[in-house]
């Protein structure tokens, strides 16, 4: 997501560097940039020209600021630019003083609208709010079955009248149905289209005059680039939306459509979806989708997928494990599947700043070295999983879990090199000790290859065979301030 756009920015802050401030000259060429970026990344050329001219403006107007540099400051105006494009700050969805809030989901055929229909029925689950997802798509094959299908996997009930009901009727019955029972939020699924057309408007035009609901949003596939834009215009004139769901963000998409929505209809971008799973909508935030175009990673993304995942209660049993290093494979798995819950390796890696660089091969490698491991853990004895220095110190065993696993034993004294020094390292950060080994040259348990520097911490046993001993040299240690 963003990646082309995010390396090609890098161009124009360069033309920045070096110079002692912003001015009308040196900032034209940085300018140049920035438009063959959006333009390249598919965002409206009205965005776009609207968007260079209010950079260009804030630009010439900005203080001179000591201490930061001309490129550093370029950035930052940016950033606050991309933020106010996208919307400003988020807006959530409406909630109707009284039940049920009825939403009304519309799009074209192939946005992905009836699994953001359950994503959003998921989300209203997680924040206490009951929902239940009404299908009125009589016409596609199998719509009403996929809706019931995701109803019964994230357990929120589903309305519908069967594949001969009038739409509207339907929609009208399911609200009806929504206020007997007291739920908190109507979700309507409508019938989409290949392209746009009047009947599908009228439709939408129908139900939407019949149930008056509270929020139209609109589900728009990220990867549709600057038609975005204009099928955003086309639904807001006729049907009148009053936010959009951007779906497919984790794809190979070029950000285009992120950028467009909201300058084209006024409306908010309110969610977007981050991968096929149910569980993955996000409320969309701009100065978040900002700082990831420009980057900078989303921490906050990051915590909030975390706090998600994570058992408090866990979390406290593993940090006493760690600062006594009884951390061991069981919980080493552990974390790789919470790491999966979370997401795809590569969306959760380039949440972190300074990730933004990692490569789809790095990133590959990555994703490989886990499954690998995870290989090799699963072949281990309970008692091998509980207690890693029996692998350390026998041969035979290392043998027996890379044969199991479909790897060397080479591999397997490898992944326990690295997860001797990788407790080591938990154990001395947790108890405050600043100088920490390295991790060797290979990027350790998720990058791959060993190299020099692989060599455990005192007090485990080296397996046997693996390398020679070496001297002991007496460091000085190092205060905060040699660090």
């Amino acid at each position: 997501m963003f990646d082309a756009l995010s390396e090609s920015l890098e161009s124009a802050w360069k033309k920045l560097r070096g110079q002692d401030k912003i001015t009308s000259n040196n900032i034209k060429p940085a300018l140049q940039e920035v438009r063959r970026a959006l333009l390249n990344a598919d965002v409206n050329l009205q965005v776009v020209k609207s968007f260079i001219a209010d950079v260009e403006e804030a630009a010439q107007g900005a203080d001179v600021i000591s201490g930061v540099s001309p490129d550093q400051q370029f950035i930052k105006i940016v950033n606050d630019e991309l933020v106010k494009v996208m919307g400003e700050s988020n807006v959530p969805l409406a909630q109707a003083e009284t039940p049920p809030t009825i939403v009304l989901m519309a799009g074209l055929q192939g946005t992905g609208k009836t699994t953001a229909t359950a994503k959003l029925a998921l989300h209203l689950r997680k924040e206490n709010r009951s929902a239940l997802m009404v299908g009125t798509d009589v016409y596609r094959p199998a719509a009403i079955d996929q809706l019931k299908t995701l109803g019964e996997e994230i357990e929120v009930p589903v309305f519908e009248m069967g594949t001969e009901a009038n739409p509207v009727e339907v929609a009208q019955q399911g609200v009806e149905k929504a206020k007997t029972e007291g739920i908190d939020t109507v979700i309507i699924d409508t019938a989409g289209r290949l392209q746009i057309d009047q009947d599908m408007m009228e439709e939408l035009i129908g139900i939407k005059n019949k149930v008056s609901p509270h929020e139209v949003l609109l589900v728009v596939d990220a990867m549709t680039g600057q038609e975005a834009a204009n099928l955003t215009r086309t639904f807001h004139e006729e049907v009148g939306i009053t936010g959009a769901i951007l779906t497919k963000l984790d794809g190979d998409t070029r950000g285009g459509a992120a950028l467009s929505v909201r300058q084209i209809s006024g409306q908010p971008i309110k969610f977007v979806g981050v991968g096929e799973k149910v569980e993955a909508l996000q409320p969309f935030h701009p100065e978040r989708m900002a700082s990831r175009i420009l980057g900078m990673g989303d921490v906050v993304s990051l915590v909030e997928k975390a706090q998600e995942e994570i058992d408090m209660a866990d979390a406290e049993a593993m940090q006493a494990k760690m600062l006594e290093a009884q951390f061991d494979f069981n919980d080493f798995l552990k974390q790789m599947r919470l790491l999966k819950n979370m997401g795809s390796f590569g969306n959760v890696m380039k949440m972190i700043p300074g990730m933004n660089k990692l490569s789809g091969a790095d990133i590959e490698k990555g994703e490989t070295q886990l499954k690998r491991t995870e290989a090799m853990i699963n072949s281990m004895t309970k008692e091998e999983r509980e207690n890693p220095d029996l692998l350390a110190q026998s041969p035979s065993r290392r043998r027996r879990v890379g044969k199991g696993s479909g790897h060397s034993e080479q591999d397997v004294t490898k992944l326990i090199n690295d997860f001797t020094k990788m407790r080591s390292m938990m154990q001395q950060m947790g108890q405050g000790n600043m100088e920490m080994p390295g991790m060797g040259g290979g990027g350790g348990m998720f990058g791959g290859g060993g190299g020099a520097g692989n060599q455990p911490r005192p007090g485990f046993r080296q397996p046997a065979g693996t390398g020679k001993k070496k001297k002991k040299k007496k460091k000085k240690k190092k205060g905060f301030g040699e660090l």
